[in-house]
């Protein structure tokens, strides 16, 4: 008996040896990745030893790493089951908890198994990234930290403890905590030295926080990796265009573009071939994007980054239906597209289509909660139907010794994105100490403004004015109707018809003169820098004249950021009957001039910035058949931003052209002006 039992034992030792060096070859596949092979051969093993723990516990995880985690977790499940002791088993059950993404479960299953053996390197860690998956970073790297004591410098712990970095440095920065992001980042690197994904996120972060100077040093650390060049190059042509340098953003890009063909990272070609085609577009250089575009479709057709270069394109071009077309196509391929979102909110804004855009941009938000971009964009749809309040005050005098104070109060209130109401009072005093007249008038007018169609808005206001003058004490009709119309992209139109009266000095004011003005605006841009405006007005007065005024003006847009354009501007006004002796009223009068014009706009200003503009021309003028006369003209302003939802400035004119006043003489104005949001966001918006 005793021969037959060392017999026995001798022969299960055998075949266990034997059997696990007939596993070697599947402990080499899951070792190396190859989980497909893996689960075939431990398959096989299974056939003839059904109930060997290791063979069971090697093909759960051949299962559950080749994309059938709930088998998997079954599988680990009945092994459990079967050792319910086995810490070896506990723990591939934990992790298939984790493969299930059943977090909260493996949270409360590896913080028991790490309370078992406190010294558990693989419990210690799988417990540290079950806390990165539920984004509790702070614990997470108190455990990450402990699993590296027990395997000091182990590579798993260390690139678990980076991206556990990564994720936290993510959420501080997802919460606008841009420096405890940073924080985070910088110590990342000092464990990880010049660790790309590292620097990349870094860059990322100061581009969110507009520190554009700090994003272009952390490219030029990427940079002198050569393994990473084309990357940071990506990322210095995004900074050059943020910075409102189109040119130099081409010419990196063109750079990275060129070294595509000596790369053998094929994963580097979409991202490069992309940045260079938005440096094209920010460029203007349509046709070459375009071409290069239609190549992409042809080679990726229906993708969503090729899609949304194209409707990007066609957002710099103005065709906003063709943009939201394949933004739409973008949704359909995948619902929770950033840009397919983002991106059709802002075609849609550009479409007048203002409720659709919020739900556009509302969409973004499910998807990507507070989302910087997406929240600046709500956040400026609100400010545009938020009721505000607007003062100027201003002081202005001639050489022919007028003098005036006028304060001029407006108020909007829109109450949903199609319909706002408005009303106005103004006040105006005036005087000429030289002819002893002085006179006031207290203008009050109510109306209302309306979107017919996403490319129609009437707008109408009616008032009365009331004036005291040297001689004449009255009550006048005010008003002010007209229609705006897109019916073109890059085209825009108005007319409308305007009953006011000459008020620009006392003695006009006396004489109680009615202007009915009908009038046509329109203005054509073009996606080759060149504008031009045209303002035409008939106008029939109350005594008896008629007045024809043609305002033309064709220019060049420069620069985009600060916007900066110059061009010619040229005036024609006809008068029926000539009254030098009370007004301006020549038979004919011409002028022409050059200008240059330069402006930080106050829409896209930030808070606690400065704002401005500055025109100047200079040109000539020809009264009827006069020799001509040299004119200027100076226009300013300066202001600042307060906050989101206050701004001032101060504003001031000279100009010596004849017509800029209704006496012909030179001309001085300065002011100040005050704007004030009266609420958070629109009355109309929970």
């Amino acid at each position: 008996m005793k021969l037959k039992f060392i017999f026995l034992l001798t022969f299960l030792l055998s075949a266990s040896i034997c059997l696990a060096q007939n596993m070697q070859e599947g402990f080499t596949y899951l070792e190396t990745g190859e989980y497909v092979k893996a689960e075939a051969f431990f398959e096989n093993v299974l056939k003839d030893y059904p109930e060997n723990k290791t063979a069971r516990l090697c093909y759960g995880r051949a299962i559950g790493l080749n994309g059938k985690p709930e088998a998997a977790n079954t599988l680990f499940t009945n092994l459990l089951a079967d050792y319910p002791n086995d810490f070896e088993v506990k723990l591939n059950y934990g992790e298939s908890l984790l493969w299930n993404s059943n977090f909260q479960k493996a949270k409360i299953y590896f913080k028991g198994l790490t309370e078992e053996d406190p010294n558990s390197f693989p419990a210690l860690l799988s417990y540290a990234n079950t806390l990165s998956n539920l984004k509790e970073y702070e614990e997470a790297l108190k455990y990450v930290d402990k699993a590296l004591a027990v395997l000091p410098g182990n590579p798993n712990a260390l690139t678990s403890k980076k991206y556990i970095f990564l994720g936290y440095a993510y959420q501080k920065q997802q919460a606008q905590k841009y420096d405890e992001a940073e924080a985070l980042l910088k110590q990342n690197l000092i464990l990880f030295n010049n660790d790309k994904d590292t620097l990349l996120n870094l860059a990322n972060l100061y581009l969110i926080a507009n520190r554009l100077d700090d994003a272009k040093a952390t490219y030029n650390i990427l940079e002198t990796n050569p393994e990473n060049k084309i990357t940071a190059l990506n990322g210095l042509a995004l900074v050059s265009h943020l910075k409102g340098k189109e040119k130099d953003a081409l010419k990196i890009s063109q750079q990275a573009f060129d070294h595509l063909s000596q790369v053998t990272d094929t994963t580097l070609v979409k991202p490069t071939e992309e940045r260079y085609i938005q440096a094209l577009i920010w460029n203007k250089k349509y046709k070459t994007a375009e071409n290069l575009i239609s190549n992409l479709n042809t080679v990726y057709p229906n993708k969503n980054w090729v899609l949304a270069l194209r409707a990007t394109l066609n957002i710099y071009k103005s065709d906003f239906k063709k943009s939201v077309t394949d933004y739409n196509q973008i949704l359909v391929n995948d619902s929770t597209s950033f840009d397919g979102n983002l991106g059709k909110a802002n075609a849609l804004k550009a479409l007048g289509k203002y409720d659709a855009a919020y739900n556009s941009a509302k969409n973004t938000l499910k998807f990507y909660n507070n989302q910087k971009d997406a929240t600046n964009f709500i956040n400026n749809l609100n400010n545009t139907f938020t009721p505000f309040y607007e003062g100027k005050a201003s002081y202005s005098f001639d050489n022919g010794d007028n003098e005036a104070f006028a304060v001029n109060n407006n108020l909007e209130f829109p109450f949903s994105t199609k319909f706002k109401a408005l009303a106005s009072y103004n006040y105006r005093s005036t005087s000429n100490p030289v002819t002893n007249n002085d006179a006031t008038s207290n203008d009050f007018s109510l109306g209302l403004s309306y979107q017919l169609l996403p490319n129609v808005t009437f707008k109408g206001t009616a008032g009365i004015t009331s004036a005291k003058a040297t001689t004449n004490d009255y009550t006048q009709l005010l008003t002010d109707v007209s229609l705006n119309v897109k019916a073109f992209k890059l085209q825009d139109l108005t007319v409308g018809y305007k009953r006011e009266l000459q008020s620009f000095n006392a003695e006009l004011l006396d004489r109680e003169i009615v202007q009915n003005n009908f009038y046509a605006n329109y203005n054509l841009n073009t996606n080759f820098n060149l504008g031009w405006f045209t303002q035409y007005f008939y106008t029939n007065q109350s005594d008896d004249n008629v007045r024809n005024l043609l305002f033309t003006s064709l220019y060049y847009n420069i620069l985009p950021k600060p916007s900066l354009k110059a061009g010619v501007n040229y005036q024609y006004i006809t008068f029926k009957n000539q009254v030098p002796t009370i007004y301006f009223s020549p038979e004919t009068f011409n002028a022409a001039e050059l200008f240059a014009n330069i402006i930080k706009d106050e829409v896209v200003t930030k808070p606690k910035e400065w704002f401005y503009e500055l025109t100047a021309a200079t040109g000539l003028q020809y009264i009827e058949d006069d020799s001509s006369q040299s004119t200027y003209r100076f226009q300013g302003k300066l202001g600042y931003r307060f906050n989101d939802r206050c701004l001032a400035n101060v504003f001031a004119t000279r100009s010596n052209i004849a017509s800029a006043t209704a006496a012909g003489f030179t001309y001085n104005e300065i002011g100040v002006r005050f704007k004030w949001l009266l609420f958070n966001k629109p009355v109309f918006r929970k």
